[in-house]
């Protein structure tokens, strides 16, 4: 909204900072962080209010939830996406179909969160939306989504809304950009997806959502690499928007979305905000309202710039923690027996005996060090 400020640096010399990327997404930063500090306590008083028990404890899990964690109220997640979508209206430009599309999948998987996290408060049980319908509804927005980036990117530059709509028709009738698959250390697309795109993009998105949503499990381990892969992917939309930054590197060149660097940005703010409530000892979770639009939010992106495996090596945590999921199910239904003590991952380090912060702490450097390695890809081709 702000960028319309730019309209009058003819006369205000000063107002042609906001055509620089890197300043609004500075300020993005600032005011999601401001916003969750202000209205942060009030939320989460009204939250506690209203759920009254919080957030159900699992009885099978670590004995010291059961002591530490129980009451605890959840659907934190509002901040952080209330944060964000204030931040991003009011630094993004508004004209970019990319902002908007990411906005659509955060809010869509948000409010399926924040159905299954309110099932799970008023009945004080884990089980809340149903599994099937649940991932049902995420892979019908991701699908969604997916297609609007194929549209997207065939479509001249976009000055409004209605320049967007009319280029649905493009990915029926030509090569469409957005559908090609790049591998890191490689400078070149390696395969033309076509409209298999779809299913690939939206796989990439949901998986990204359940992922951070499994990570979430100790108080402030999952809201941390969550900022850190969106600041790395706040420097890497900023230079695969750039034409003159990407021929450089030797990296695609995605015009437009250098303002999802705004939106990142956002979330970097809003994340440090709610770090602040969510700190051990935890006075709100962000539960599935934040973790699963979080994620969907990660994931839109990387699909967008078409880094989707620079993803999985930057987002590497959230891998580790889903397939621990995975391989102790599929195993034990084979089996009968369990490879951890328990699944997510940093359940099972809590079962050997570390503690939590030592949890936490720890698994904050391996994502950080996981960052680094991902950023690495750009240069290395």
């Amino acid at each position: 909204m702000l960028t319309f400020l730019t309209e009058f640096s003819p006369h205000f010399s000063g107002l042609n900072l906001f055509r620089y990327i890197t300043f609004r997404t500075g300020g993005a930063t600032a005011t999601a962080l401001l916003f969750v500090f202000l209205f942060g306590p009030g939320i989460i008083n009204a939250l506690r209010a209203k759920q009254g028990k919080g957030q159900p404890i699992r009885e099978d899990g670590p004995a010291s939830h059961l002591l530490t964690k129980k009451g605890t109220p959840t659907m934190g997640g509002l901040m952080i996406l209330s944060g964000v979508v204030v931040s991003t209206l009011l630094w993004a430009n508004p004209r970019s179909v990319y902002v908007w599309i990411v906005l659509f999948v955060t809010l869509g998987f948000g409010i399926i969160g924040f159905y299954d996290d309110y099932l799970k408060v008023t009945k004080q049980s884990h089980k809340g939306f149903s599994g099937r319908m649940r991932l049902a509804s995420e892979a019908i927005i991701a699908v969604l989504a997916c297609y609007f980036l194929m549209c997207a990117s065939v479509t001249p530059p976009v000055n409004s809304i209605a320049d967007f709509f009319s280029g649905f028709a493009g990915p029926f009738r030509q090569h469409v950009p957005a559908a090609r698959l790049f591998v890191p250390f490689v400078n070149e697309y390696i395969l033309y997806l076509g409209w298999f795109f779809l299913a690939f993009g939206a796989f990439v998105i949901v998986s990204a959502g359940n992922a951070v949503n499994l990570t979430d499990g100790l108080d402030g381990l999952a809201i941390v690499p969550v900022m850190i892969t969106a600041g790395t992917f706040a420097m890497i939309a900023y230079l695969v928007g750039n034409s003159i930054f990407s021929n450089y590197l030797g990296i695609n060149f995605v015009p437009g979305t250098g303002e999802l660097a705004v939106v990142c940005g956002a979330l970097v703010g809003a994340g440090i905000g709610f770090l602040w409530f969510n700190a051990p000892p935890a006075l709100i979770f962000m539960g599935d309202t934040g973790s699963l639009a979080l994620g969907g939010l990660l994931g839109t992106i990387a699909v967008a710039v078409k880094h989707e495996f620079v993803l999985i090596i930057v987002g590497g945590l959230f891998v580790m923690e889903a397939l621990s999921v995975i391989i102790q199910v599929g195993y034990f239904k084979a089996t009968g027996k369990r490879i951890f003590l328990m699944a997510p991952f940093h359940h099972h380090l809590e079962k050997m005996g570390w503690q939590e912060p030592q949890i936490v702490i720890r698994l904050w450097i391996i994502s950080f060090v996981l960052a680094l390695l991902g950023l690495a890809t750009l240069k290395v081709r």
